[in-house]
């Protein structure tokens, strides 16, 4: 089991929440667009993981969760490490 996941993850998060965010996204994945494959298992850079958009903090509420490749959800890190970026301005008429 993964260090980050301290606590081991819940019944509720293995047999309900992740199924249903990868059926839900068809096993595509949201930060790259690229297909998931079902059968690969971890360590595969290219298995599948689930993504907190917000972090953490949010829970597992599935409005908050997207499927992607592992690769892509550990490039991505944690959302609530980084500031959020200033405001652009918008174009002028």
């Amino acid at each position: 089991m993964s260090q980050s996941w301290k606590g081991g993850s819940t019944r509720r998060w293995r047999e309900i929440v992740r199924p249903f965010v990868l059926t839900r996204d068809r096993w595509i994945c949201q930060l790259c667009g690229k297909p998931i494959s079902k059968y690969l298992r971890h360590p595969h850079p290219y298995s599948a993981h689930v993504h907190h958009t917000k972090g953490k903090a949010y829970g597992d509420d599935p409005e908050f969760l997207v499927a992607a490749h592992r690769k892509c959800n550990l490039d991505a890190g944690d959302p609530t490490a980084q500031p959020d970026p200033a405001p652009r301005p918008m174009t002028r008429w």
